[in-house]
């Protein structure tokens, strides 16, 4: 039987990452978790002015050309209010940097690769589950390698957040991520994972609906 201190720790750590309960904990104990909504942060000066033309889930491909630089990620998650239902209908999207630090977006000079599409949408399916095919973030000036996220449900948005890398050095010197408690960093810092084509990273959402 675990000590209480691993008890408390398995709920605070899984709750903040939307985790189902482990399979030692008893039905009661379970039952009566409420999971952690996942904590927002600044949405920051580069979403996109204009939704561009391609905004698929797949951001290795703008249009016709493909990105072949950096390290190809799929990431996923599932996207639940605070019982754990799916939110059916919701739309998750991010957007981030290409491999040399540069944004789609007029305030960064419109320096970004072309072939990254660099912005990406998808809608959530009947379990909340969403996918996207892009890079794992990388670190520019003084920000640590960071992927933005934003839930929306029809017209309203109900989280804008930052996913970081899991055991990234730049995290801790990041102001961002310092300012986070540990039970909010362990939310939104996930480990980017090797598999046959790449990585895989899986964030998992939670929203107040």
């Amino acid at each position: 039987m675990p000590t209480p201190t691993l008890l408390r720790r398995a709920l605070i750590v899984g709750a903040a990452a939307g985790l189902a309960a482990p399979a030692w904990l008893s039905p009661a104990i379970a039952q009566a978790r409420t999971l952690r909504r996942t904590p927002g942060q600044t949405e920051g000066p580069f979403y996109p002015v204009e939704i561009p033309t391609d905004h698929d889930a797949d951001l290795l491909r703008n249009g016709q050309v493909r990105y072949a630089k950096g390290q190809a990620v799929w990431l996923d998650g599932t996207v639940v209010d605070l019982d754990g239902k799916a939110i059916a209908g919701a739309t998750v999207e991010i957007w981030q940097c290409d491999v040399n630090g540069h944004y789609h977006h007029p305030g960064d000079g419109g320096k970004a690769d072309p072939a990254f599409q660099g912005f990406g949408r998808t809608g959530v399916d009947r379990d909340g589950r969403y996918r996207f095919r892009t890079i794992r973030p990388v670190q520019y000036s003084s920000r640590t390698p960071h992927i933005h996220v934003k839930v929306k449900l029809d017209t309203a948005e109900l989280l804008t957040t930052q996913l970081y890398v899991q055991g990234d050095p730049g995290n801790e010197r990041d102001f961002l991520w310092r300012r986070l408690n540990e039970a909010d960093r362990t939310a939104i810092t996930v480990p980017f994972g090797a598999v046959a084509d790449g990585l895989k990273a899986t964030f998992p959402i939670v929203v107040q609906a």
